[in-house]
């Protein structure tokens, strides 16, 4: 399960990163995950609750923000949300289309205190 090394690292900068701040706890971690990122928010959660222990995080919540698959067309010019994993645009049926958000995986912001 990747998602324990990824939160891990997304932790890591967190807690850091509350500390330059001057914070004490850390409350709340909001995530954007994206549809095509390859993680699993139930694995994600799970990977949460390893990671957060003994760190000033450990009585936080996640938080995730799903984010879907937006894919561009350039031979339209058409922005559309695939309906399949194959992207392939719903006018001229080009199977290469750009995919413009989807693929998120980082920390939105913290709740601190």
């Amino acid at each position: 399960m990747h998602e324990v090394g990824m939160m891990q690292s997304i932790l890591e900068r967190a807690v850091e990163r509350a500390k330059q701040e001057g914070a004490h706890h850390i409350d709340g971690v909001h995530m954007r995950v994206g549809a095509a990122s390859g993680v699993v928010p139930d694995s994600l959660e799970f990977a949460f609750e390893i990671a957060k222990k003994g760190t000033i995080a450990e009585d936080a919540r996640l938080e995730t923000e799903l984010v879907p698959v937006v894919c561009y067309c350039a031979n339209c010019q058409l922005e559309f949300q695939p309906t399949d994993l194959l992207y392939e645009c719903p006018e001229c049926h080009q199977p290469n289309c750009e995919v413009k958000q989807g693929q998120e995986f980082e920390l939105a912001f913290l709740d601190v205190s």
